[in-house]
């Protein structure tokens, strides 16, 4: 079968479409025959090594999420699951080929209604921003910033908050016309990348989702109103500066808070769950899945330059 493969980590010059062998599951597992692949930040990241190899080694087939049929069971796994269309998370490395072995906990049943393009787009994204919110202890009358809003995290983050009644819905993007599409998604206010935009804007917030990371967080802890919480959910921009917690300590009084957020630390029936409840929300229209495009699986090189470049709103599929 036809995969991508990282041959050389760094600009997306180093991924190459190569013949593999096709997956064969063991216990527990099934094989998703994809009709779509999802492109995320994290996929970037890895292909970058911005945060170093965290033991990514070349020849991997980067991806983590697909959605397509199930053409194949593992030993455990109950036959009825054979042609069922479905989402399915790969984990960190396998999702960029024409089919993918899969953990059958880490699959989800897909509505009738629900394209799988749809499903890669909010399928992990959706439930990351979920579980950020709630991370973050996030209530309705509470102002919420989303920094770096234009991808499919940022995107879904701004239409929850939006959802669950925050007073302020602000966003950092690049553009006035990016400001003007998470607008129709329901941000309220549109702010540079650095934070800023006018005179009116508030001065801090009470919730802060990055998906950023980078040297910018010292800056953005210090928007965070008292007993304010940060939240990161990404490093497109790489790792804070060694000592961004001098800035906690300076505003000790302030008793701001900073965490991270991982869905591996949600137990696999709870996030389940609720991505089977966004699926339902977007089949019915409730929940809006942003496709920035579609491309062959063998434009994936070209998917990754468009993320460097920071032109995609959205989200990328790769469809074989």
């Amino acid at each position: 079968m036809r995969a991508i493969v990282i041959e050389r980590f760094g600009d997306p010059s180093g991924m190459a479409v190569r013949e593999v062998a096709e997956p064969v599951p063991v216990a527990g597992q099934v094989v998703v025959r994809a009709e779509a692949i999802g492109v995320g930040g994290v996929d970037a990241v890895i292909r970058r090594r911005t945060l170093g190899g965290y033991g990514f080694a070349e020849g991997m087939i980067p991806g983590s999420e697909v959605a397509g049929m199930v053409t194949a069971v593992g030993d455990g796994v109950d036959p009825s699951w054979l042609g069922q269309s479905v989402w399915a998370f790969t984990g960190t490395s396998g999702g960029y080929a024409e089919q993918a072995t899969n953990h059958i906990d880490d699959v989800t049943v897909l509505p009738d209604n629900l394209s799988p393009v749809d499903a890669v787009t909010l399928g992990s994204a959706a439930t990351v921003a979920h579980f950020a919110l709630a991370h973050a202890h996030f209530t309705a009358g509470e102002s919420v910033l989303v920094r770096g809003a234009a991808g499919s995290i940022g995107i879904a983050t701004v239409e929850l908050a939006a959802r669950g009644g925050a007073s302020v819905v602000a966003v950092t993007t690049s553009s006035p016309e990016r400001g003007e599409r998470l607008r129709e998604l329901g941000a309220t206010l549109v702010l540079n990348r650095a934070g800023h935009g006018n005179h009116d804007e508030p001065g801090a917030f009470d919730v802060i989702i990055d998906i950023v990371g980078g040297d910018g967080i010292p800056a953005f802890i210090d928007r965070l109103a008292p007993n304010g919480r940060m939240v990161v959910v990404g490093a497109v921009g790489g790792m804070p500066p060694a000592d961004f917690g001098m800035q906690l300590m300076r505003s000790f009084q302030q008793s701001r808070s900073f965490a991270t957020f991982s869905l591996n630390t949600v137990p696999v029936a709870v996030r389940n769950a609720v991505r089977a409840e966004q699926f339902d929300a977007a089949a019915q229209g409730r929940l809006h899945p942003v496709v920035h495009k579609v491309l062959a699986l063998d434009q994936a090189a070209e998917a990754h330059r468009q993320m460097d470049n920071g032109t995609v709103f959205g989200r990328i599929v790769l469809t074989p």
